[in-house]
């Protein structure tokens, strides 16, 4: 990928925007998601959306914790070095999900829009090479968007009403 040639820094604001926009449809795309369904794959090898849901939180834990907070989900142990979904395993309640992104969703966006043009240009070593720690922030950033998206998708093939979008000033 072709370096920026501008204040990073400028565009984490703008991410910033979606930052908030997923942490408001995290709540919204399982709500009232019953257990059993978040473990359904119909006879697929699809992630379910309780793997999702799961996943999604662990890369916030991992971000913040390389903005030197220091916490975990209460299920860390599930989705640590970027661990696929395991079968047969019963993944931890939606809720309980839904807690950790709670606790650590402020504390991450704070340490966001505090982080330096320095630590965004620093270099991180991925299984696949390297990147900035501005593009591994970028690659979250989609991917939250990606598995909101396939929860989504999830939530219509079981029968679920759609996700609601937040309306202007309902978005925290």
């Amino acid at each position: 990928m072709e370096e920026l040639k501008t204040d990073k820094k400028a565009f984490i604001e703008g991410f910033i925007l979606l930052y908030d926009l997923h942490t408001a449809l995290f709540a919204n795309v399982i709500k009232d998601v019953s257990e059993k369904d978040a473990h359904k794959r119909l006879d697929t090898k699809a992630n379910h959306i309780a793997w999702l849901a799961g996943s999604l939180v662990q890369e916030r834990f991992d971000l913040a914790n390389a903005l030197n907070i220091d916490q975990q989900q209460k299920a860390a142990t599930l989705f640590e070095g970027h661990k696929g979904i395991q079968d047969g395993l019963t993944y931890p309640a939606l809720e309980s999900f839904k807690e950790d992104w709670d606790r650590i969703s402020p504390l991450l966006r704070t340490a966001l829009l505090a982080v330096s043009q320095e630590k965004l240009d620093s270099s991180i070593e991925m299984p696949d090479g390297e990147m900035t720690f501005f593009d591994w922030v970028f690659f979250i950033v989609h991917r939250e968007s990606y598995c909101i998206g396939q929860i989504g998708l999830w939530r219509r093939l079981l029968g679920y009403e759609a996700m609601k979008y937040p309306m202007e000033g309902e978005k925290k």
